[in-house]
């Protein structure tokens, strides 16, 4: 899949007829929304944060720096990431519930997938 056909966005935004393949990419299901509105295609918990690293983060733009380095460690052994890059062609949408779109794991792996894909992986 050509990392320009993958595209980030909050899963309580209206989905769109450009998101292509919706999937999840938290571990947790967002609060407030049911599994009708949000109109996924595939939900992977696993490629998600571990536990522990999410309660460490706790969502604090001073750690986002942290957060990436030891979420690219863990995705660098996580077998869940295959499965987003094997998807089919089309535009494929990470979703995620995070308010703050610039400090949240979905970014640290949208860059991680993309960096995957220049190598050829």
């Amino acid at each position: 899949m050509a990392h320009s056909l993958l595209k980030l966005k909050r899963v309580y935004d209206e989905p769109s007829n450009e998101d292509g393949r919706r999937v999840l990419v938290d571990r947790l299901w967002p609060r407030g929304l049911s599994k009708k509105d949000a109109e996924l295609s595939d939900w992977i918990k696993e490629v998600a944060p571990s536990p522990e690293l999410r309660k460490w983060f706790d969502h604090r733009p001073e750690r986002f720096m942290d957060l990436r380095e030891r979420y690219r460690q863990e995705l660098a052994s996580n077998p869940a990431v295959q499965a987003l890059l094997h998807f089919e062609d089309g535009p494929v949408t990470l979703l995620y519930g995070a308010k703050d779109p610039v400090h949240n794991h979905a970014v640290v792996l949208l860059e991680f997938l993309k960096t995957l894909e220049d190598r050829g992986s």
